[in-house]
């Protein structure tokens, strides 16, 4: 609060003291009071003025200052209210009351809201696992009479199963740390699980799935794990040549205070100026221009959880050629020395 501003905002006090003053010399003029009555009397007048209005100014520039400042330096301006002590002048108060009022219906609305939201998430998820029921059932049937299915019928229902999965996972990746159980989990088994899952896509597709050298643990949650490599392997499956031996390959090498596992195939791969957006929601790119079934929403929810984990995750390809996607988990030292 500057006083200069305070003083402008002030114009319309300066002219009625004006006027009043007028009206009061002469009135002395009337009376025919002495020149040193006057003077005395305009000087007392003007002290009294000047001294309200700096009264006035200071009363009021501490908790304006105070106020513009904690806005300016939080990084939630609506907790504003919380850092502020009630002031003593009439104006102030009105502020803070208003502040309070507005801070309190934010509140009760951003709660009525988190509820709606919470009540959805509940009925997605309960809707999801209820429709994994005919899935999976459909799918044993299948694997009990495969000679009276189509497996083009099969192959739709697999993805209908991920895409599923995919929503599954997104309306958990908010509060993901409340699934969490993180201890050792095999690389090796994770992968077999993956493989098997894929089996039917990877044999229709005629895609080679390699596997080197994974015989690692690695402390993360095996189920969230399971769904991040898993969309990453359904993107190679996606994503694949239409001419040529395709392959995916995954290895893994432990170094030191980490292990990098890297999965790779030698599909479409991805234009350079679409690497740096592919973890970005709903991004579908040039590749995705072309594939109907591209959402944009695997890799940026693979990136959330990886985020959530603690472990990394990064992509290089060159378009036409191949695509390598890392995944970095770090070794805890506690938790060997514990071990």
């Amino acid at each position: 609060m500057r006083l200069k501003s305070y003083l402008k905002d002030k114009w319309w006090l300066f002219v009625l003291f004006f006027f009043m003053y007028m009206i009061i010399l002469l009135m002395f003029l009337a009376f025919k009071v002495n020149f040193s009555c006057c003077l005395a009397t305009s000087i007392l007048l003007f002290l009294f003025v000047i001294i309200i209005i700096m009264i006035d100014f200071f009363r009021k520039r501490k908790f304006y200052t105070t106020l513009v400042n904690h806005i300016t330096m939080l990084d939630k301006s609506y907790l504003v209210l919380e850092t502020l002590e009630k002031p003593n002048f009439y104006e102030g108060k009105l502020l803070y009351q208003i502040l309070y009022d507005i801070n309190k219906s934010m509140i009760e609305n951003v709660k009525n809201y988190e509820l709606q939201m919470t009540d959805f998430k509940e009925y997605v998820e309960m809707w999801i696992h209820e429709v994994k029921i005919p899935i999976a059932s459909f799918m044993l049937i299948f694997h009990n009479h495969q000679d009276k299915f189509d497996k083009k019928a099969v192959l739709q229902m697999h993805r209908l199963e991920n895409y599923v999965e995919q929503i599954l996972y997104y309306v958990r990746s908010e509060n993901a740390e409340k699934d969490y159980l993180i201890n050792e989990v095999s690389l090796s088994k994770v992968i077999s699980h993956i493989a098997l899952k894929n089996k039917d896509d990877l044999l229709e597709n005629n895609i080679d799935f390699i596997v080197n050298d994974v015989n690692y643990k690695v402390l993360t949650d095996s189920k969230w794990l399971e769904f991040i490599i898993n969309q990453i392997v359904n993107n190679s499956i996606k994503y694949k040549k239409e001419n040529g031996n395709s392959y995916i390959k995954i290895t893994a090498i432990d170094k030191k205070d980490q292990i990098i596992l890297t999965i790779e195939d030698n599909g479409i791969g991805i234009p350079l100026a679409d690497l740096p957006k592919v973890f970005q929601k709903s991004f579908t790119g040039h590749n995705g221009r072309f594939k109907n079934q591209s959402t944009g929403m695997g890799l940026f929810i693979v990136k959330n959880l990886c985020d959530k984990l603690g472990h990394k995750i990064n992509i290089e390809s060159k378009e036409g050629s191949y695509t390598r996607v890392f995944l970095t988990f770090s070794k805890d030292q506690y938790y060997e020395v514990l071990r």
